[in-house]
């Protein structure tokens, strides 16, 4: 460029010029963010109704890298199985990444409580009431509640919903054709289906389970902190309230109905909402997730889509067990709240700390995944299974009907469509970007031909 062609922009005198802003001091502003903080927790104590902001350390369990946990997580699990978080809050939290030392937390319910009711002040626009359900209730009141919902999960007992959940699959897979290359799966098949499934086991009918699902997806979403995530529980609840309440009146066919016409009065309209509440959400955001993520590494694997495109159901369900590891769609499990001094894998916790079981980061520890962790091994068969669905009193009570849905839709899926692949380049996947239960916004698919 000759300097006949260069213009200079006009200057502005400097008594025009506003003052120029000081630079940024992110790491000045963090401290401060967080003594702020500090001091309002030691003066009103920690109401999650009113954090609308995470501190960092605190979301490290919920990055990810893809599929798999962000490097930062990474790094921590390699340095050991227990890490003391740097919060700016007047309380400690111990994160746990090794596999051994997070099963023996989650199997120690007479050592740690999970009601987190404790952290809400009860004046806000969320309270404890409206947290609730297996997930966040000690024994004995969750002794009793699971009691009346685990028969219902059972193995056999599921065996009665084969032909629904077939159904409901080969319905999602024609809505998903319909719709043509490109197609979103997780609109068409992985939100309807398990939603479906879901609430007809409960009998929610009449219920909108498109609102369902958002508010299920949103209650994880923490890039809104937690006063964002319990606002869509709080939602949440008062719809399953509704529903509670007509079946009160006129008990139907499904899981809440029965449990009305059996236990009368013995359970209260609040405990029921919030059995629906857990089974809905555990039924329904973490299946979904792992039918997007699970077709994400099925399709770069292709041995492992043959296996499941071709293979027995043994075949079928170990490649299930093993994406169901390797995914670990649960970032975190429920927070333990140390009821007495204990030691975890050789760090010291105090009465009241808190312990948080990274199920992503257990999942993936070399000590009990073996040799590869972060690789799709169908071969693989850690001792004591995988921690996906959690452990103990509180393992998640819609596991099998979660492998039976998994195990229904991949193969129904990859034999229909035997040439589908991503519509998207992979670094443009809509992954969450931070969230309790990791997933896909939206996973576009080129389907290729039908299977004849």
């Amino acid at each position: 460029m000759s300097t006949a062609e260069l213009v200079l922009p006009e200057c502005p005198r400097p008594e025009d010029r506003a003052p120029a802003p000081p630079p940024p001091r992110p790491r000045r502003v963090r401290r401060w963010l967080g003594a702020l903080l500090a001091r309002r927790v030691r003066r009103r104590g920690i109401d999650l109704a009113t954090l609308r902001v995470l501190p960092r350390a605190a979301t490290v369990p919920l990055r990810r890298d893809g599929v798999g946990p962000a490097s930062a997580l990474t790094a921590l699990a390699a340095r050991g199985p227990v890490h003391r978080l740097e919060l700016p809050l007047d309380v400690a939290v111990h994160l746990v990444t090794g596999a051994a030392e997070a099963r023996a937390v989650l199997a120690d319910a007479d050592g740690y409580s999970t009601d987190v009711r404790r952290l809400f002040s009860g004046d806000g626009p969320v309270t404890g009431a409206d947290v609730g359900g297996l997930g966040f209730t000690d024994p004995p009141d969750h002794t009793r509640l699971r009691r009346l919902v685990a028969p219902e999960f059972t193995r056999a007992r599921l065996q009665r919903l084969v032909p629904v959940v077939e159904g409901t699959v080969d319905r999602a897979l024609d809505a998903l054709e319909a719709a043509g290359s490109p197609a979103d799966l997780v609109r068409h098949v992985a939100t309807p289906v398990p939603m479906s499934v879901i609430a007809g086991l409960l009998g929610l009918e009449g219920a909108d389970e498109q609102v369902l699902a958002r508010l299920a997806t949103r209650r994880f979403d923490a890039t809104g902190g937690p006063a964002g995530a319990f606002g869509a529980v709080s939602a949440q609840r008062r719809l399953l309230a509704e529903a509670v309440a007509a079946q009160r009146r006129s008990p139907g066919d499904g899981l809440i109905g029965r449990i009305v016409r059996e236990q009368g009065e013995a359970i209260t309209d609040d405990e029921l909402a919030g059995l629906a509440d857990g089974l809905v959400t555990g039924g329904f955001e973490t299946t979904a997730s792992t039918i997007a993520l699970g077709t994400v590494v099925l399709l770069r694997d292709p041995a492992a889509a043959a296996l499941v495109r071709e293979g027995s159901p043994a075949d079928v369900a170990a490649v299930v067990e093993e994406l169901l590891r390797l995914i670990a769609a649960v970032s975190v499990a429920f927070p333990r709240f140390a009821r007495r001094a204990t030691v975890v894998g050789g760090t010291a916790v105090a009465p009241g700390d808190v312990v948080l079981v990274s199920l992503a980061a257990a999942g993936r520890d070399p000590r009990w995944a073996g040799d590869a962790p972060d690789r799709l091994d169908p071969h693989r068969a850690p001792r004591g299974g995988h921690l996906a669905f959690g452990h103990g009193i509180h393992r998640c009570v819609g596991a099998e009907l979660a492998r039976l849905e998994l195990t229904t839709v991949l193969p129904a899926l990859l034999r229909r469509f035997p040439d589908l692949s991503l519509a998207v380049p992979p670094e443009r996947l809509a992954f969450r970007r931070l969230s309790f239960v990791h997933g896909l916004d939206a996973l576009p698919l080129d389907l290729g031909r039908r299977a004849r």
